[in-house]
């Protein structure tokens, strides 16, 4: 009999938006072979820039579709946390890259429960300034927004809402999380940090004056504080995992 580590994994990436996260699932090299990634997604225009960014995505809008065995590639199919348009127990781990944060975790859990299998695992990730850096740190503050995810604000309590799922009505669902942190950093100028800075959520949803009046601000700090006056800088980072296995 083959074993569960040589088979070909199902891997459903949830909140995919343009699919950075699905392709270099999509690529990587595992025991079983190439894995199939079904990316889940409910904005058409992300949906758009994911078939934009991994052209050789099969689109699928039948949602109750039966699923075959895993074949390599990418599925795309429009669809949310809450709802998930996947059957029961077809699915070897779910991940949320940049997305868990935005999910109703009450009725988000329990459908990330329903699509895996026993045994099958939910990954939180997160991409955090590292804040215990001091000008890092100063830089979040000129943000006078929560748009520059931070170290700090992620990890300041373990009452934040998975973990807190995860005790209570998740407890009969899931294993106790585990959670790591990998450090690194991104080559950066202030052209490319603050147009960056421009596609994060928080900015986004901010009112236009507000939005140009924070990054003027930031625009201002970079050029005049000493690690990041010279053109290019190294932006330290975190990623923050957080893992859960079904009961």
């Amino acid at each position: 009999m083959t074993s569960l580590a040589r088979q070909r994994l199902r891997l459903v990436d949830i909140g995919a938006g343009t699919g950075k996260l699905t392709a270099q699932l999509a690529a990587l090299d595992l025991p079983g072979g190439q894995p199939e990634v079904i990316a889940v997604e409910p904005d058409a225009q992300m949906l758009a820039e994911l078939h934009r960014q991994v052209p050789d995505a099969l689109a699928v809008t039948d949602a109750d579709r039966p699923l075959a065995e895993p074949g390599p590639g990418v599925v795309a199919v429009p669809g949310r946390a809450e709802a998930i348009p996947l059957p029961d127990a077809c699915a070897d781990a779910v991940l949320a890259g940049q997305a868990a944060h935005w999910f109703d975790l009450d009725l988000a859990m329990p459908e990330l429960a329903r699509v895996l299998r026993p045994g099958g695992v939910f990954t939180g990730l997160w991409n955090t300034d590292d804040d215990r850096v001091a000008w890092v740190a100063e830089l979040h503050k000129m943000s006078g927004t929560r748009s520059v995810a931070t170290l700090s604000a992620m990890t300041a309590s373990d009452d934040d809402p998975i973990a807190g799922w995860l005790r209570s009505a998740g407890k009969d669902l899931f294993a106790p999380r585990d959670e790591a942190l990998f450090e690194h950093s991104q080559r950066r100028t202030a052209d490319s940090l603050i147009a960056t800075m421009r596609t994060h959520s928080m900015f986004l949803v901010m009112e236009p004056a507000g939005r140009e009046a924070a990054l003027a601000r930031v625009s201002e700090f970079l050029a005049t504080t000493p690690q990041t006056t010279a053109g290019e800088f190294l932006l330290p980072l975190c990623t923050l995992a957080i893992r859960t296995v079904r009961r």
